[in-house]
């Protein structure tokens, strides 16, 4: 089972080719695609990324919760299905970014790779640090908190 934690930065060179972080790569070392899917995040100037169990859960997700003709399934399957892409690692374990998402994340020289559990995202490391204070910010103004399941007990 894959889970992304962690945040992690590295170099991006010029032709855009970029090191995925060795643990990701290594909870996607089961799947028969070498690589990740990767797409615009239509909710922050980032880029979303998983392997491609995780795309054929979410499209199952989409197609049992959304009628297959309706205007949300169709804005999701553009935003996400016709806006991914499926990236190769080549044999050092690095991706070749598309000009689009790299402009979309407005990444240059550095890549922040981000766990987010099923998925991680490719952020711009400036802009993510700003997003990060907003989001502690917002969970500290909101008094979040989550309550953990207890393995083993019934309920």
């Amino acid at each position: 089972m894959t889970f992304f934690i962690g945040t992690f930065e590295n170099k991006v060179d010029k032709k855009g080719r970029v090191s995925v972080p060795a643990t990701f790569r290594q909870m996607l070392a089961d799947q028969p695609f070498q690589g990740i899917v990767i797409f615009r995040s239509y909710r922050a100037d980032a880029l979303e990324a998983a392997g491609m169990d995780f795309m054929r859960r979410l499209h199952k997700s989409m197609s049992s919760n959304l009628d297959l003709f309706s205007d949300e399934h169709d804005d999701l399957a553009t935003a996400i299905l016709a806006d991914s892409h499926q990236l190769s690692f080549d044999g050092d374990g690095r991706i070749l970014l598309p000009p689009a998402l790299i402009a979309h994340a407005q990444i240059s020289d550095r890549a922040a790779f981000v766990g987010k559990g099923d998925l991680f995202q490719v952020w711009n490391p400036a802009t993510l640090e700003q997003k990060k204070q907003e989001a502690r910010d917002r969970a500290k103004a909101q008094k979040l908190t989550i309550t953990l399941d207890r393995e083993g007990e019934n309920g």
